[in-house]
């Protein structure tokens, strides 16, 4: 069995020089090797269009691969341009990302599932988009705003009302 460290430094190491010097083979290679990955992050951003998330993922890091200076940040710099695309996709077409926040309660009652699901689709797109990438991609508050192209301050206000209207959202269902 192969560590995730092991099986991501051919890529980094090998793969990676070659495809920022204009080798075409080893750029398709990379894009192989994330592309399941890719569509991982964008699945519970994106919801139902996780497809043309990924789809605009793979073409920013096709176009952007190039300028990354440091090879060891690579699945760093993956990670945030695929959040980032995966946010604009949604916004763009409308819809709010999802609440994978109910995976979450898999393990404990199954009606908390259920609840979470309902408390998260009362609120705002903008609140949702905070609680997920804080609660799912455990981002913080700088990560998330740059993600968001927000700054930090809005980002807190949002999540500081996210919190208390999924709260109040939460408590409306218990009672």
């Amino acid at each position: 069995m192969t560590t995730t460290n092991d099986s991501q430094a051919p890529v980094t190491t090998a793969l990676l020089p070659r495809a920022q010097a204009g080798d075409d083979r080893a750029m398709n290679d990379i894009l192989l090797h994330i592309a399941p990955f890719v569509g991982r992050l964008c699945l519970p951003i994106a919801q139902s269009h996780s497809s043309d998330a990924a789809q605009e993922a793979m073409l920013a890091i096709f176009r952007g691969i190039r300028g990354l200076r440091e090879p060891e940040a690579f699945y760093g710099w993956v990670r945030a341009v695929t959040v980032r695309e995966a946010v604009r996709t949604s916004k763009r077409l409308s819809q709010g990302p999802t609440d994978d926040l109910t995976d979450r309660a898999q393990d404990g009652n199954p009606l908390d599932t259920v609840h979470i699901s309902d408390a998260m689709d009362r609120l705002p797109d903008q609140h949702r988009q905070v609680l997920v990438l804080r609660a799912v991609y455990g981002m913080n508050e700088e990560e998330m705003a740059a993600t968001l192209a927000l700054p930090v301050g809005t980002v807190r206000s949002r999540l500081h009302r996210a919190r208390r209207n999924f709260q109040d959202a939460w408590h409306q269902q218990s009672a």
